[in-house]
């Protein structure tokens, strides 16, 4: 379909995050990956000049998009709102509030989530979407390849970090494609990938108190190279860590999403005043 011109000429913006994606083979494939599938609740974060939108629409027959820039919206639901029940919403995605997208009476019904992430604030919107996994199915996002390698990976290494356990508290984690930065214009100068995430229910980890939990883990890797216990201080002290079967000399990196919420919730019970007698 070709764009619309106003879509055409518009020139990326460097604060939005703007690399459009346009090689056709990796939309392909990124919807492949998605199959969405009529009835299911899409919602499309950043789609831009559409590259993603018009097939997403026509497989599943309504879209809700969510675009910051309000001038690619207006020429994104002229182009595209002839395809099916396109809902453009021109807002923030760090503060929009999805889990609203869905009916009151939509029991059961979760959000699939897809998007084409700005990098220069792609944690902050993937911790946004944490908070909000209740109401998630799955979430299907583009990605710097890195952060991507992060979310994956496993205790023990220099990528292991707290993006690895928060994310992993909540979702299965899923690399789907790697995209090379010809598929975007502009090409940005990283590689990127897409990454399946699906909120796990129940949890894989049990977290009585999720803030404590994820101050906790950002303590842990602040200073990555200090001693879990003087990383933790006025958190966890050295006995309470060891009370959860681990070394206080141990550093964060070697510390399991398991063993992360087996210590928030040992700090979380500590903290919690003892009933009157």
């Amino acid at each position: 379909m070709p764009q619309h011109p106003e879509t055409a000429d518009h020139r990326p913006r460097k604060r939005f995050g703007q690399n459009f994606l346009h090689d056709p083979g990796t939309i392909r494939r990124i919807i492949g990956a998605l199959a969405p599938a009529p009835g299911q609740h899409l919602v499309e974060i950043g789609p831009g000049r559409g590259a993603l939108t018009a097939g997403l629409l026509e497989a599943a027959g309504r879209l809700d998009v969510i675009e910051l820039d309000r001038d690619l919206v207006g020429p994104l639901a002229e182009r595209l709102g002839g395809l099916g029940d396109l809902r453009v919403h021109q807002a923030d995605a760090l503060r929009f509030d999805l889990c609203a997208l869905l009916p009151a009476d939509a029991a059961g019904e979760r959000l699939r989530i897809v998007g084409n992430l700005p990098y220069n604030i792609s944690t902050p919107l993937l911790f946004r979407f944490l908070d909000q996994a209740d109401c998630i199915a799955d979430l299907h996002l583009m990605l710097q390849k890195e952060v991507v390698d992060r979310m994956a990976a496993a205790p023990g290494g220099k990528t292991y970090g707290r993006l690895s356990v928060m994310v992993q508290s909540r979702c299965g984690v899923e690399r789907v494609l790697s995209v090379g930065p010809g598929a975007f214009s502009p090409a940005p100068k990283v590689d990127s990938a897409v990454v399946r995430l699906r909120p796990l229910r129940p949890p894989p980890v049990d977290i009585t108190d999720p803030p404590l939990h994820a101050r906790l883990v950002a303590a842990a890797f602040a200073q990555r190279r200090k001693r879990l216990s003087n990383a933790l201080r006025g958190i966890a002290d050295a006995e309470l860590i060891e009370s959860c079967g681990l070394e206080p000399g141990i550093r964060a990196e070697r510390i399991s999403v398991a063993d992360f919420a087996r210590l928030a919730n040992a700090a979380a019970a500590a903290a919690t005043p003892a009933p009157p007698l």
